[in-house]
């Protein structure tokens, strides 16, 4: 493929231009950009395409790799009305910051300002946990599903087994019910309530 130094060089300078522009704060400056970069894949596309070859006339006689590759073209008519929609977009855009405040910039906003600053170790959500945090005792249900694991819990028989919570002592039935799903020790009433 015979590659034409001329259009790869226009592309470049488009492609430079647009992201330069893009960069601004000028939403006008921005458009513009956007414009350049869209008109840099159109001629990146026509440069994919190769030589210029026959118009796609049937002729018997005409060899199939000598028509021209139909492709590259219906890709830029595809971009083509993507950046105009784009292009349209923007200037909506435009005009309508400019009938708000008068002004084409964008300003910094206070809230990502406010994010930026903030460091990225934050000590309450990244510090290390301790295993046990929790003012509630540990009773956990028996391997069994029913009984009550002994640690913990004083030296009583299971039905009548008490576990230290705090400063007062709950049975431990109760507590092993809690860790189940759905709370044992609440009647439920009509409606979500409660009895």
């Amino acid at each position: 493929m015979n590659v034409n130094l001329t259009l790869l060089t226009v592309m470049g300078a488009l492609y430079a231009c647009g992201i330069y522009l893009i960069m601004e704060r000028s939403l006008t400056r921005v458009l513009l950009g956007l414009m350049l970069l869209a008109n840099a894949t159109n001629l990146l596309i026509l440069a994919t395409g190769g030589y210029a070859g026959l118009a796609p006339m049937f002729s018997k006689d005409t060899d199939p790799r000598d028509y021209n590759d139909p492709l590259p073209q219906a890709l830029i008519l595809t971009s083509i009305v993507i950046s105009f929609a784009v292009t349209a977009f923007m200037l909506g855009i435009i005009y309508r910051s400019w009938v708000l405040a008068r002004q084409d910039e964008i300003q910094d906003d206070v809230e990502d300002i406010r994010v930026a600053e903030t460091p990225s170790f934050d000590a309450e959500d990244d510090s290390e946990v301790p295993v046990e945090t929790s003012e509630f005792p540990l009773t956990m249900i028996g391997s069994d599903g029913r009984g009550i694991s002994d640690s913990g819990v004083s030296d009583e028989s299971p039905e009548h087994a008490t576990v230290k919570a705090g400063d007062h002592s709950i049975r431990a039935k109760d507590a092993a019910a809690e860790e189940q799903p759905g709370s044992q020790n609440v009647a439920p009433g009509p409606e979500g309530g409660v009895k």
